[in-house]
């Protein structure tokens, strides 16, 4: 199902694009997972997965997403640099994707775009690398935006992948 990404590639105009010259996906993308490696509070080693499909008949290749803390009790801070993107999910990982990861630190939005676009019909999985774990347990939200390739490329909003802490409190009082 994965195909591999080279310099070769033709990607086919197929999008749908606006009057005003705005793209967008023809149809939707699917945020199927979100997990961590560790669901400890103030853990050092996780890693966030972000788990997406593109599903044959979205008409357009995958440039960029943007993911962004959206609930949680503490505010979550990442290393753009040792953002991992690999075709297929963080189940079964097949070949490593070159992206670069920037955050905007005013809003803390992650924006990672693929040095090549991801053509429809393949799944990939995005990992985040933060701090550490947030310093609270509970259920922290992480909304994911998808944006094709283009110059005015319109965002579809994938959903919120859901990732739950564990507190290390031993104490029920």
């Amino acid at each position: 199902m994965a195909i591999a990404l080279s310099s070769a590639i033709k990607l086919p105009a197929q999008a749908v694009q606006a009057p005003d010259g705005t793209v967008s996906f023809e149809s939707g993308l699917l945020l199927l997972d979100a997990y961590t490696t560790f669901s400890g509070v103030r853990v050092r080693q996780a890693r966030y997965y972000f788990d997406l499909e593109l599903p044959d008949d979205i008409g357009e290749p995958l440039q960029e997403v943007v993911i962004q803390q959206r609930s949680g009790g503490d505010e979550i801070k990442f290393k753009p640099e040792e953002t991992e993107v690999y075709l297929g999910s963080h189940r079964d990982k097949a070949e490593r994707i070159q992206a670069i990861a920037k955050t905007d630190e005013a809003t803390e939005k992650i924006t990672v775009q693929f040095n090549q676009p991801i053509p429809p019909g393949n799944s990939i999985t995005i990992g985040l690398k933060p701090r550490s774990n947030p310093d609270f347990g509970g259920v922290y939200l992480f909304g994911v935006t998808a944006y094709p390739r283009g110059d005015k490329a319109r965002g579809m909003y994938l959903g919120a992948g859901r990732l739950h802490f564990d507190s290390n409190d031993s104490d029920p009082f």
